[in-house]
């Protein structure tokens, strides 16, 4: 019955979804203030069936309802709670609803927090919205429902992919989902804005928090990803160029891009129609991300189906979306001509590099990751595009654009002083040559890695500086200093911890890439391992039993110096259901890195194969994508992008009063 409650959700929610998307529509063409409201409350009936159906989904998994296919495919009554609901979306089915669910949640914030929208803009965002949805729950009835039955109902189920069975994938797949979906909102503000034919600083103010929304969720998202890959997969490393990896980065560099030259548009009303084509370009790439794990054209443990007739729906999909506004694009971008001006040195033309840089390297991890593909299906050959290749142009393109991070921020905008920014980054300058020698003298190379490690304390160091200039500190008084700091802009604190998590990120990926140490030994008891200043003895290995799976425990006793530790428990897991093992590694981590052990498998009775890691600075990783995440948030909390573009006033007889423009253009 629940299953049935779920499915009839479903099609109810289509339905609804249909409506929205339509009539919002003609009541913006019209004027017609009644059909433009029948947007929001679609959208609120939408969200409510979405919910419903999820709910049923849940107490499916939760119940072991092996009746439903999608339980008994993915779920097992063994296995434990946390897993039996992060289930629900470690499927294809139950992921696509998780999908749709959001898409209506972001629905509904918009209809909660855009009340000072225009109600035409609000009307047209909202039945773009729904068109994707539509699209959606259409490809889930057609061919994903997640409710359909099974007759003979079996015993039990086939449990889920043991990789999956984590406490990082019961967290990284909703955020990941709530960034990728994100971006469908610039999507629908973007549309709108086409079929309108107006783009101004005002629409720019109301787009610029739900892509800061997503990209905050979505490098939040890949971040959860990166470290369940470093500790569950127990090959001690934290990004492999893998192509849905890439799939997930690629929405995430449109959608850095799209932030900063949406602050072209507000700020100084130009690179309208580049905006535009960014909002459609970010949400593309988070389409073509769901293609590369549903169609079957990859093998991988991020992908969920290998049906080519789901494949082909998502195409067909993918065709619609991006196509349909690429061609609106090309018929309303011409009129959208840029009022503002500037030099090219200038804020915006920091901004300009910025987001050339970006695109330029979108396009490297797009044409790395699609032409094997590509040229799979045309010749039949195979080729492998790895970290080599990505390595060889990726970051190349980084390197300027880390070094310009540095000095844009301090810019003025129309027209910078480029000599007086540098004379005030002298400072950061020493610093910067001063920190580099020290890690020269410390390593000792290679060239790379220190190169690497200098770019990232100029940055920091002029993150520092331009904040330190925000305040004037050791200017004026200590204490007019701390009040400036307390009355900067939440936004501008959000840019600032944003720029300086990804500096302390970079020092973390280049120490772990060029410097890592790493031992492989067959293992046998009292076995001791030297590595980084760590001694690590092998004590032996005991079988132990987890609720659906039976494990090879090892201990091993870490001590520096003589002193002693603690122990590590890495661990070889066997599920019998699904008849599948894995690798638990233990993690000893600290400030400088991580000594980081896994095991393999059993040479004989007592001999094991042994694999002991010391990745230095690795937690820098994690802790420059906390930064990044917080300074996303904290930017959120500014008041006017909470509050959006200011109303429009009727013009009070004679002069505008000074104030009255000062605050309609902050």
């Amino acid at each position: 019955m629940i299953g049935e409650l779920g499915h009839y959700a479903l099609v109810l929610a289509t339905f609804v979804a249909i409506i929205q998307s339509v009539v919002p529509l003609i009541g913006a063409h019209r004027g017609d203030r009644s059909m433009m409201a029948l947007g929001s409350m679609s959208a609120s009936g939408q969200f409510v069936c979405l919910s419903v159906a999820f709910a049923a989904l849940t107490y499916a998994f939760v119940a072991s309802d092996f009746s439903i296919a999608t339980v008994a495919a993915n779920s097992h009554s063994a296995k434990p709670m946390l897993y039996k609901v992060s289930g629900v979306w470690g499927n294809h089915e139950g992921s696509l609803l998780l999908w749709v669910l959001i898409l209506a949640l972001f629905g509904v914030a918009v209809v909660i927090f855009g009340a000072n929208l225009p109600p035409t803009l609000k009307a047209r965002v909202l039945a773009v919205q729904a068109m994707i949805t539509v699209g959606f729950l259409l490809f889930m009835l057609g061919t994903s429902n997640p409710f359909e039955r099974l007759d003979p109902v079996p015993l039990d189920g086939r449990d889920l992919n043991p990789l999956l069975q984590d406490p990082g994938l019961a967290f990284h797949p909703p955020m990941l989902y709530l960034g990728y979906v994100g971006f469908s909102m610039a999507f629908s503000f973007a549309v709108a804005a086409l079929i309108e034919g107006r783009v101004d600083p005002a629409w720019a103010r109301w787009v610029r928090p739900w892509t800061l929304l997503a990209w905050t969720f979505l490098t939040a998202g890949i971040a959860l990803g990166s470290w369940w890959a470093y500790y569950e997969l127990g090959w001690g490393g934290w990004w492999f160029w893998d192509p849905v990896e890439n799939a997930s980065f690629m929405p995430w560099l449109a959608g850095t891009a799209l932030l900063h030259s949406a602050i072209v548009v507000e700020k100084r009303d130009a690179l309208k129609s580049w905006t535009i084509l960014l909002a459609i370009v970010a949400f593309s790439f988070s389409l073509i991300g769901t293609f590369l794990v549903r169609s079957g054209v990859l093998t991988s443990v991020h992908a969920f189906a290998v049906d080519p007739e789901r494949g082909l729906f998502i195409l067909a999909l993918l065709v619609v979306a991006i196509g349909g506004s690429l061609t609106l694009y090309a018929i309303r971008a011409p009129q959208m001509k840029a009022t503002g001006v500037f030099a090219p040195v200038s804020r915006e033309g920091g901004l300009v590099l910025n987001n050339l840089l970006l695109s330029a390297a979108l396009a490297t991890v797009f044409i790395g990751t699609l032409y094997p593909l590509f040229l799979d299906a045309m010749t039949g050959q195979t080729v492998s595009v790895g970290p080599p290749f990505f390595n060889a142009t990726f970051v190349p393109l980084m390197m300027p654009l880390v070094a310009v991070l540095a000095i844009g921020p301090m810019l003025a905008w129309k027209r910078a002083d480029i000599s007086g920014v540098f004379a005030k980054l002298i400072v950061a300058a020493g610093v910067t040559l001063v920190a580099t020698g020290l890690v020269w003298w410390w390593a000792g190379g290679p060239l790379p890695a220190v190169l690497g490690m200098a770019f990232a304390i100029w940055l920091a160091a002029g993150v520092a500086t331009e904040w330190a200039e925000r305040i004037r500190l050791f200017r004026i008084p200590l204490g007019d200093s701390l009040r400036r700091a307390a009355g900067l802009p939440r936004a501008a604190y959000g840019m600032t911890l944003a720029h300086l998590g990804l500096a302390v990120f970079i020092v973390g990926a280049v120490a772990d890439s060029f410097w890592t140490r790493e031992i492989v030994i067959e293992a046998d008891r009292g076995q001791v391992v030297e590595v980084a200043g760590y001694t690590v003895t092998f004590e032996g290995v005991r079988r132990t039993q987890g609720p659906n799976y039976v494990a090879d425990t090892a201990t091993l006793r870490v001590e520096a110096d003589g002193a002693f530790l603690g122990t590590l428990s890495p661990e070889r897991r066997f599920y019998p259901v699904q008849q599948t093992p894995t690798t638990e590694a233990a993690i000893r981590s600290t400030a400088l890195g991580d000594l980081y052990v896994a095991i393999g498998d059993p040479i004989d009775g007592t001999r094991w194969i042994l694999r002991v890691w010391f990745n230095p600075l690795v937690p820098w990783i994690w802790a420059g994508s906390i930064l990044m995440v917080i300074g996303g948030i904290v930017s959120l909390t500014d008041r006017r992008l909470r509050v959006g573009a200011p109303r429009q006033q009727a013009r009070p007889s004679g002069p505008t009063p000074t104030g009255a423009v000062a605050a309609g253009a902050d």
